[in-house]
This record gives structure tokens, C-alpha cells and sequence, in this order.
């Protein structure tokens, strides 16, 4: 005989009145989920290097509708460990399913190198950003207004509009603040060097982690340094960094519920995205 759950869950195939229920749709929302995540884990060349319970079973309470509010994710990692174009591709994805479904809102992104101080006048005053950077350490916590950051991810959290600053990345330290309208969404993601750093750390309900091995990252912060023209100061620039993630970034890791991995195929992460969008859908459409 069937117990009440299992018949549950086959009933469900006949009605979403299941779904109705707030306990049911919760119950149904993290078995589907830990399917998925153990699917994932366990696959050859899995995009994950650790997973906890507890993120499964929050996210479960988020996509279940029983966390009304908005979400908040944060990804850091070393540099060049791939944080961005992770989260661009996650970005990507939930807005072409926001798009197809017409849900306004979706998600929002804020850019943590938004957040440095304006140093235009040191590079001016240095003759150019390479100077600049041989004497300025870009590479800390300090270097950023977090306290700021994490005001504003407040701020939308709480369904307020905020208008969020633009920092210049081509080498003139220029910070332009007030520029950039953020509307509050059902989701706010950050990444960034320092995003799970003490000052912001706990204004995200899922903290990521990027993990990537050396050589990997080696390889692309000295083509990102050519392609920013950082010239002779590039290989003092990456010693820095790298001695300032050992103390700033790698312990971050620890305060992770989620460690991908910075090397998995671009298509993979897309994928398992849209495995978690097809569970919406399975739930609300």
C-alpha cells in the first residue's frame, strides 16, 4: 500500500490542486530539487565541488512561495576564476524564462567592482592606471565602498528602487555614482572579488563560491591583463593578487553553501539553470 506522500506525488500527475498547499508544494519543491542537485553531483564533470543541505532546502522554501520576499545571491571567487561569466550565463538564462513567461522583475545585478573608490585623480596624478596600480592595492576589501553595496542590496530586498554607482574598468578609476536605476526584482545576485567578504557577507540568503585551479586562472588573468594593457606591471599585479586572495578571498570559501566549479563547461551551468526553471514551470504554469 501506498503511503500518504507517495500517493501524494502520483496524484500530482492528475491535478496541481496538490500544489495548492503550501506544506505540499514546499514537500514536492525539494524532492524534485535534491533529484536534481544528486543528478548533478554525481555526473561526470559536475559543475559542483560542494553542495550543503541547507541551501537545497532554502531554495526549496524560496521556489515553494514559502519565502515571499525576494532572494539574494552572492558569487565571489579568486580573479579570473570565472564569477562572471557564471553569473551572466545564470542572468541570461532566468531572463530568457522571465521573457518567455512573461514575469517582470526577475532578477537584477549588482556588480561588485561598481563599488571601488573613485581613484581617478591617483591615476591621473601616477600618469597612468599601470603606475597607478604598482602603488595603489586594488586587492583588498578596503579598496571597495562594501557598506554601500550593502545598503543597496537592502534596499531592493525591501522592494525600494536604488540607483547604483558605475565604476570605469578601462583604467581611469572613475567612479560614477547615482547612474544605473535597480528595480527590485525576485532576484538579486552580486559577484565580485570580496562579495562574501564581513562587510556584505550577510545580505545574501545563497553564498557561492568559485573554485578554480591555478594554472587555469593564471592563464586567464595574464590574457585579461594584455587585453587591459597593465604592460610591464602585469606579473607584479598577479603576484599581489594572488598573495591578497590567501588572506582575503580563499577563506570566503568557508561561509559558501554552494562551491562550483570555475572550469566546468558554460553549456552545463545553463543547463542545470534550466532544470531549476523547469521546475517553476512544473509548479506555477
Amino acid at each position: 500500500m501506498q503511503n500518504t506522500l507517495t500517493k501524494n506525488y502520483t496524484d500530482l500527475n492528475n491535478s496541481k490542486s496538490f500544489l495548492n498547499s503550501d506544506k505540499n508544494r514546499f514537500l514536492y519543491t525539494e524532492k524534485r530539487l535534491n533529484q536534481i542537485f544528486s543528478n548533478e553531483l554525481n555526473s561526470e564533470n559536475s559543475i559542483f565541488r560542494k553542495v550543503k543541505p541547507s541551501a537545497i532546502q532554502k531554495m526549496a522554501l524560496f521556489l515553494s512561495n514559502n519565502i515571499t520576499r525576494a532572494c539574494s545571491i552572492g558569487i565571489a571567487g579568486e580573479t579570473a576564476s570565472g564569477k562572471s561569466t557564471i553569473a551572466l550565463d545564470i542572468i541570461n538564462t532566468i531572463q530568457n524564462f522571465a521573457d518567455e513567461y512573461c514575469i517582470e522583475n526577475a532578477i537584477t545585478r549588482i556588480n561588485t567592482d561598481d563599488y571601488y573608490y573613485d581613484r581617478s585623480e591617483m591615476v591621473k596624478q601616477a600618469g597612468s592606471f599601470a603606475e597607478f596600480a604598482k602603488h595603489y592595492d586594488l586587492d583588498i576589501p578596503e579598496a571597495l565602498e562594501l557598506e554601500l553595496m550593502k545598503k543597496h542590496i537592502k534596499s531592493l530586498l525591501f522592494g525600494k528602487e536604488v540607483y547604483l554607482p558605475e565604476y570605469d574598468m578601462s583604467g581611469t578609476a572613475i567612479r560614477r555614482d547615482n547612474v544605473k536605476l535597480a528595480l527590485p526584482s525576485k532576484i538579486i545576485i552580486s559577484e565580485g572579488l570580496f562579495t562574501l567578504t564581513d562587510k556584505v557577507v550577510d545580505a545574501f540568503d545563497f553564498k557561492i563560491y568559485v573554485d578554480v585551479s591555478h594554472n587555469v586562472q593564471k592563464e586567464r588573468f595574464y590574457r585579461r591583463a594584455a587585453e587591459r594593457d597593465l604592460g610591464d606591471s602585469a606579473d607584479e599585479v598577479y603576484e599581489n593578487a594572488s598573495n591578497k586572495a590567501k588572506t582575503h578571498i580563499h577563506p570566503t570559501a568557508l561561509k559558501a553553501d554552494i562551491i562550483l566549479s570555475g572550469e566546468a563547461d558554460r553549456a552545463a551551468y545553463r543547463k542545470f539553470i534550466n532544470q531549476i526553471l523547469m521546475l517553476v514551470k512544473k509548479i506555477y504554469f
